[in-house]
């Protein structure tokens, strides 16, 4: 029995790129025999490719792909070593006056307001003060900012200042548009909002190529192509990928997971198994046939199964079998363990919050939360930017005292910055972790004095974090020099050297490819398995299916906690999907006729989230879909992702007075 994609009304062909994009004479973007070398690196290896106009297209690829190097060329700002990128007929360099270049690092100026950012972007690209002015009114009122032009670039939230940086982009009202990992670090709410403004864009004609390392955001786009060591390996739409794939998915519930994964991944007759929380992603030619070998693996291993599940695979689960096929997976060093956990009663709690509080002035970051984390159990705080995350793992870990409510960490309720306290927490912050200025072993050397890691061990556990982090005898290349994924591999290796029995991960795999970040949660895994308490903030929610229990932080308050699958089987409401002649116009629609929060555009498909029955919900959207001369082709229920649960909750939390318009 399959849980999605189960269709209850109509059937049809699944359209795939609007006919104006397919029947385009000349393409937008056209790259031929694309290279580009650094002296001995060769980042891209001779790449073709088309991009039609009004495309969103995505390029998607683990850490050092070449894509970056690509974008840069693209964007005019870097040659070619050989081959030619032609944007709309001319070359690339001589393009730059329509096209709008969104860089992975940061371009906003933070002590500069909104509006003089924008004034700035516009003088540069000399703008006269008419067209500064309109056109940045216009793309304010179009991300919801234009009660925030005085305000300082510098005292916006992460997802704010990501549209500010698309304003800037746009306000040369280009024909092209570049955004190379827009939304990194963003929330999910935020993603959001940003997607359904990239959706608007693209139906204007704007022409969209994107890096996303998050492939939900990849299920958006028109078309995707997979880069790896500087070629293309495979293009398609996200569906024509999967189906491509030949796999089918089985979602596995059982006892002793870890060792139920290893036992799989193993098995002959099965292409891949990977742990995600309180299940198994196992990936089978055969459904029947690998459902029928999973049970016998598991039950000769004395591995007792709750339920096993047919689904369709992911993107991501696509994204992974491709690369495992292409590329040996990361598979580190087993960690080098020197010490076992002293022994603890079952279920004894190593972090805990009673009625939490923190106050600045005014300001209530952090209101009333109750919480507990066990020895061994991986625990989720989700929440938007300025949600209080960040504030409650400082009050936590001991950097913050709290306002009111006590704190409880690896034992101890009075202070928590005792020298017992500290040998037993490893921290993984989310914007200092690593010095730039310092080689990787001198980072590592830095961090294993502060964490007294025994002299005896040093060598050892450093050779540790360069193999998890695929460094391998780069130990002397400056941190600074090292694209985000692998620097976030290297400062997870520095906070758990120690072998602390408690670790706080704040956004651990922000900007982490999917391979990478499926090391990175293998190793979670390992820890946890072995007593480790787990504290991690995440703003990928299908990582958050990694974690044993999440609790969801709305505006400083914890407003629900429990086990991914209980989340979302608690979730009020029954999520749609409709495939449409008219995806762009169908969403813009029925986002006037609904609350917002209700309809989400997924490249092709339309996601709407209704209150009553599948049937009568169908019924319904599809009946305003035709009054405005919309075919709806398929409709049919969908189960709900985490991100469809957060999305809602802040949804209704905003809707009771909770959450401010700037949050």
């Amino acid at each position: 029995m399959s849980t999605t994609g189960t269709p209850i009304a109509t059937r049809g062909v699944v359209p795939g790129p609007p006919l104006s994009i397919l029947e385009s004479p000349t393409p937008a973007i056209r790259v031929r025999g694309l290279r580009k070398v650094y002296r001995s690196i060769e980042a891209v290896r001779g790449i073709d490719l088309e991009v039609q106009s009004g495309e969103i297209f995505g390029l998607i690829g683990p850490d050092g792909a070449g894509k970056t190097s690509c974008f840069q060329i693209l964007g005019g700002v870097m040659q070619p070593t050989a081959g030619e990128a032609i944007m709309l007929g001319k070359s690339a360099r001589e393009a730059r006056s329509y096209v709008g270049y969104l860089t992975q690092v940061f371009s906003l100026y933070h002590d500069l307001s909104v509006a003089e950012n924008l004034r700035y972007m516009g003088e540069l690209r000399r703008l006269s003060n008419e067209q500064i002015e309109r056109r940045g009114r216009r793309y304010l009122e179009m991300f919801g900012m234009d009660r925030f032009s005085h305000r300082l670039a510098g005292k916006l939230s992460g997802g704010m200042k990501q549209k500010l940086s698309l304003a800037c982009a746009l306000i040369i009202e280009p024909k092209i548009l570049l955004l190379d990992e827009p939304t990194t670090g963003v929330d999910p709410v935020s993603r959001r909002e940003f997607w359904d403004a990239l959706a608007n864009l693209s139906s204007e004609g704007i022409t969209i190529v994107i890096a996303t390392p998050y492939l939900d955001e990849a299920e958006r786009c028109t078309r995707v192509a997979l880069m790896h060591e500087g070629r293309i390996h495979q293009t398609g739409t996200p569906r024509e990928l999967r189906d491509r794939l030949g796999l089918q998915r089985l979602v596995v519930h059982a006892s002793q997971l870890s060792r139920a994964e290893d036992l799989l991944d193993l098995t002959a007759g099965i292409d891949d198994a990977q742990r995600f929380g309180d299940r198994l992603d196992v990936m089978v030619k055969d459904a029947s046939a690998g459902e029928k070998l999973t049970r016998e693996t598991l039950s000769k291993a004395g591995i007792a199964i709750e339920k096993i599940v047919v689904a369709a695979p992911t993107l991501e689960n696509t994204f992974v079998a491709l690369l495992r096929h292409i590329e040996d997976e990361i598979r580190a060093s087993p960690f080098p363990a020197q010490r076992e956990f002293q022994k603890r009663p079952p279920g004894a709690n190593a972090i805990g919050a009673r009625n939490l509080t923190k106050s600045f002035g005014d300001f209530n970051a952090v209101k009333n939360v109750s919480l507990e984390v066990k020895y061994g159990e991986i625990y989720g705080l989700l929440g938007a930017n300025g949600a209080g995350k960040t504030t409650t793992i400082k009050m936590l870990c001991g950097l913050l005292e709290p306002t009111s409510g006590e704190a409880e960490l690896a034992g101890e309720t009075g202070s928590l910055r005792s020298g017992f306290v500290r040998q037993r927490v490893g921290y993984m912050s989310q914007k200092f972790s690593l010095y730039d200025d310092l080689t990787i072993e001198e980072n590592l050397d830095f961090f294993a004095g502060v964490y007294q890691v025994p002299l005896g061990e040093r060598a050892e556990k450093k050779r540790w974090v360069l193999s998890f982090s695929g460094l391998q005898g780069r130990g002397d290349q400056m941190t600074g020099s090292l694209p985000g994924g692998w620097k976030q591999r290297v400062a997870f290796g520095a906070a758990v050297m120690h072998e602390p029995s408690v670790a706080f991960l704040d956004e651990p795999t922000s900007g982490v490819d999917p391979l990478a970040r499926r090391a990175f949660w293998k190793m979670i895994n390992s820890f946890a398995d072995r007593g480790m308490a787990i504290l991690v903030t995440t703003h990928y929610l299908e990582e958050a299916e990694q974690c044993n229990r999440l609790g969801l932080l709305v505006s400083g308050e914890l407003v629900s906690q429990g086990t991914p699958s209980g989340l979302k089987a608690a979730q009020k409401g029954r999520l749609l999907e409709f495939i449409t002649d008219a995806p762009q116009r169908a969403n813009n629609l029925l986002k006037d006729a609904l609350d917002h929060w209700r309809v989400s555009l997924f490249g092709d498909r339309l996601h709407v989230v209704v209150d009553e029955d599948p049937e009568a919900g169908i019924k319904r959207i599809s009946e305003l879909l035709r009054a405005a001369n919309i075919r709806v082709s398929r409709a049919y229920e969908e189960a709900f992702s985490l991100e469809d649960v957060f999305i809602a909750e802040v949804a209704r939390a905003r809707e009771q007075g909770k959450v401010s318009g700037d949050d």
